[in-house]
Formats: C-alpha cells, sequence, structure tokens
C-alpha cells in the first residue's frame, strides 16, 4: 500500500536526478486532503468551523485547505503586476479606509488578490460567489483564514447560494457602503431584502452583461437610489477579459471536459460580440469550420469580414459538433433546438448566466441524466441519442478550467479603481445613473500592464498635442469611445 507508492516515487527521483530532471514527490498525506475529504458530502452550512484566529464568521467547504489557497493565491500574484503596483502606491494613503464593501464574484486565486488589495487599501469585506460552481475551495479557506468573511463552496445548491448572498449582507453591527458585483444578483438580493440599506451605500460596480442590463433597467425605471459603474463596458473590461481571456479559456474548458480534437469539427458560436471573437478566433486557428449566429448586423458584418459563415441556429443545428453560447441573452438554444442536434454534440456556454440553455426542458421523465465526470453530463433520449452538456449551462470557463490571471489583473484593477473613484468621489459628481470609468483611469489600468512587457510608450512632443488637441498625458480617445474591433 503507502509503502509502496512512497518507494514507487523514490525510484522515479532517483531516475529524474540522474537525467538532470528535478521531480517532487507528492506529500501523499496532505494532498489526499487537498483532493479528498472524509466529510464531503456534508454541507458546509453544517459544520463548525474555525480559523487559526478564533473566528469562524465564514463558511468555507474546509478551512485546513487554507494553506494550499494561500500558495495558489501567490502564484496569482506574480501575474497580477497592476494590482500589487496599486497596493504599494496607494497603501501609504489608504483610499478605501473606512468602506465596507460587500462583493458577489468568481472566487479564484485572482479575484482573492483583488480582495486582499482593497483590503490593503483600507476597505472591510464580504464575500460571497456569484457562480455556483466556480468557487475554488482552497482559495475560500485560504482568505478565511486570513480573517476574510467568505461564504462561498464550489458546488452550491440554489440555496445555498442565496444563503449565502444574505449571510454577507445581513449581519450585525456591520452594513455595506459599497457594491462590487459580477451578474447583478447580490444588488438584486438587497433591492429585494434589505432596500434601506441604499441609504448607506455610496455606489455600485459591476463587471458583466448580465449586471449591467439590470442595472440599465433600473435606471430607466427611476428605481436606480446610488450611483453605478459600468465596468463591463470599460475598453479594458471589453478588449481584454472579454476577448484575450476567453480565445484561451475556451479551448481549455473544452479540453479538460471532453479530451476532444479540434481540427475538422463544426462548431455554431452563437452571439459575435467580444466573448464570440474571443472563441471564434480560438477554435478557427485549431482547424475547427466555425458558424456564427448574431442579431446585430454590425457584429454579424464583422463575423462574415473576419472569414465566418453567418447563419441562423436552425440552418446548422442538425450537423455541428459543438454549439457555444456567449449572448447574454435567455433562451438561446431551446428544447426544439436540443431535440434536433446530433448524437454526441457538446452544449456549452460561456455567458455569464445559466439563462442561454433552456437546461430545465431537459429535466423531464423521459430524458436520462448520466454523469460522466464533474460537470459532465450525458443527457440521453429514448431513442439512444445524447448531448453532451457542460457545467449544466453555467459559465464554461471558471466552471471547468481555469483563465489567464494576466487578463484578469487587468481588469481587477478597473474594479479596484472604479470602487475608489465612487467611494471618494464628492457628493454630487455621480446622480443616480449608471456611468462608464473615466477613459483616463482605463489608460492608466493599461500603463501599468506595459512594464511586464518591458513595454516603452511614445511620448508626442508639444507640437504634436498642441496639433491633436489633446494633453500629452492624456486621455487620448474621448469618453465615448469603444476601442471594438
Amino acid at each position: 500500500g503507502g509503502r509502496k507508492e512512497v518507494q514507487f516515487h523514490e525510484t522515479i527521483q532517483r531516475w529524474s536526478l540522474f537525467h538532470g530532471y528535478e521531480y517532487r514527490a507528492r506529500e501523499l498525506n496532505i494532498a489526499a486532503s487537498y483532493t479528498d475529504s472524509s466529510d464531503d458530502e456534508t454541507s458546509p452550512r453544517d459544520k463548525q468551523q474555525k480559523n487559526s484566529k478564533g473566528s469562524s464568521d465564514f463558511c468555507v467547504k474546509n478551512i485546513k485547505q487554507a494553506e494550499f489557497g494561500r500558495r495558489e493565491i501567490e502564484i496569482a500574484e506574480q501575474e497580477m503586476p497592476a494590482l500589487m503596483a496599486l497596493r504599494k502606491r496607494a497603501q501609504g494613503e489608504k483610499p478605501l479606509a473606512g468602506a465596507k464593501i460587500v462583493g458577489c464574484t468568481h472566487i479564484t486565486a485572482q479575484t482573492a488578490v483583488l480582495m486582499e488589495t482593497l483590503g490593503a487599501l483600507g476597505a472591510q469585506c464580504r464575500w460571497a460567489a456569484c457562480n455556483i460552481y466556480s468557487t475554488l475551495n482552497e482559495v475560500a479557506a485560504a482568505l478565511a483564514e486570513s480573517g476574510f468573511p467568505v461564504f462561498a463552496w464550489k458546488g452550491e445548491s440554489e440555496d445555498d447560494f442565496w444563503w449565502c448572498i444574505d449571510r454577507c449582507v445581513n449581519v450585525e453591527g456591520w452594513q455595506p457602503n459599497m457594491i462590487l458585483d459580477d451578474g447583478g444578483d447580490l444588488t438584486h438580493w438587497i433591492y429585494k431584502k434589505y432596500p434601506n440599506m441604499f441609504k448607506k451605500i455610496k455606489g455600485i460596480v459591476e463587471e458583466s452583461v448580465t449586471g449591467v442590463h439590470r442595472l440599465y433597467q433600473l435606471s430607466k425605471a427611476g428605481k436606480l437610489c446610488v450611483p453605478a459603474m459600468n465596468v463591463n463596458d470599460s475598453v479594458t473590461k471589453q478588449k481584454f477579459d472579454n476577448l484575450y481571456c476567453c480565445r484561451e479559456s475556451i479551448l481549455d474548458g473544452l479540453k479538460r471536459t471532453t479530451d476532444m480534437m479540434f481540427g475538422g469539427k463544426q462548431v455554431v458560436v452563437c452571439g459575435y460580440g467580444e466573448v464570440g471573437k474571443g472563441c471564434c478566433a480560438a477554435l478557427k486557428a485549431m482547424g475547427s469550420i466555425v458558424y456564427v449566429t448574431e442579431i446585430d448586423p454590425i457584429c454579424a458584418l464583422q463575423a462574415c469580414m473576419d472569414g465566418f459563415r453567418l447563419v441562423k441556429l436552425n440552418e446548422v443545428i442538425r450537423q455541428v459538433d459543438i454549439v457555444i453560447t456567449c449572448t447574454g441573452n435567455k433562451n438561446v438554444v431551446t428544447r426544439e433546438h436540443l431535440d434536433r442536434m446530433k448524437n454526441s454534440c457538446i452544449v456549452c456556454n460561456m455567458g455569464h448566466s445559466n439563462t442561454e440553455i433552456d437546461v430545465a426542458s431537459l429535466r423531464t421523465p423521459e430524458l436520462t441524466w448520466e454523469r460522466v465526470r464533474s460537470q459532465v453530463d450525458h443527457v440521453i433520449w429514448p431513442d439512444g441519442k445524447r448531448i453532451v452538456l457542460l457545467a449544466e449551462g453555467r459559465l464554461l470557463n471558471l466552471s471547468c478550467s481555469t483563465v489567464p490571471t494576466f487578463v484578469l489583473s487587468i481588469t481587477a484593477t478597473t474594479q479596484a479603481l472604479a470602487l475608489i473613484e465612487l467611494y471618494n468621489a464628492p457628493e454630487g459628481r455621480y446622480k443616480q445613473d449608471v456611468y462608464l470609468l473615466p477613459k483616463k483611469m482605463d489608460e492608466y489600468v493599461a500603463s501599468l500592464h506595459l512594464p511586464t512587457f518591458d513595454a516603452h510608450l511614445t511620448e508626442l512632443t508639444d507640437e504634436q498635442a498642441k496639433y491633436l488637441g489633446l494633453n500629452k498625458n492624456g486621455p487620448f480617445k474621448p469618453n465615448y469611445y469603444r476601442c471594438w474591433f
């Protein structure tokens, strides 16, 4: 048993050292506690856990995983130069001193770096997850061990999801004055359950298409009672997170869950916004035959000029091997589409919300669900046809794989600056409406990341600046500039 396994690792280590490689045997007892747990079936809500400081103001899967989570956070810090620079530049000033931020985002190593940066800048934070599958349990444990009240674990139920949000918001002796949201669920919960809290809340920062859409709806209806910052439509979010992040993570998510080869596969991507553009570019580069569906004639024309065939979903649904949604809409793939798909068609979503694929319509007596592996289900029809559904229609990359840390550094820095701006803005600067991040801040976020590439910006001469009517130090684009392809 254990002794033979140790001997095996010792043999491999000797072989690798002989051949000039470094091999580090896993620590058997620690690895077992990290990957598995005897009480995994017990809901975290039913556990009594405390961190090393004696605090129990958190709810995570297993606080004992904190050491592993801390290592992941330390790795992420190396790829998040702007946030680390922000800590150094602003730590002495503490621009978020007195801020009480309640957050609802994906809880990963990258967002942990953001949370700890906010803490270093003076903020108190309480946090829940915006997706039931994307939480890294060991990272949540590390944050809880560091004193952050975190309420999240991978595989939450729908009831758990709202319970965690409520535990962040509804706490005696503590009331938030800032909201950082990803998807709008936290904002929605406070509006629904605790509307009086908005009397002390100074602003909302929202980073997703879905959440921003909800904010604009509230604003249009005259129900938005605090200023809100639309981070999703900032250039640094759209161009880098939505495009470059998805260009890399779509392949990672599909490969980890299905082990498939992309060359020659027929794929339909629903939506050609920044997320869709990233997905299409990656799949095309791997040799896939890519079709695009789109409602917007401008995005549709872009897809055509990028070399993709623009179709209606009904026209190709019988022949494609993979269906990917990334529209931010609802019922993009309906039961009728699912019924017509070919055997073994892979169905997944790259949008924030789980509304794009009508998964609820598949939970009927005539269809059989078969779990293949984590986040992978076969849905089997009476005639034997099956589709491969990934993450139950939730966000593929953060549910089934990871995302590039450097890109998330750009988004996280944008979120941090938006929080600083709203929190410190003098009364009257922002009304009860939705605002875009000032272009100067967009450019500042980008400039903080350039040293990583040893990049050197060209500076305008006085004559050139006067000719263009610009300040030599920026901003270089007007606020309405969106920098979209």
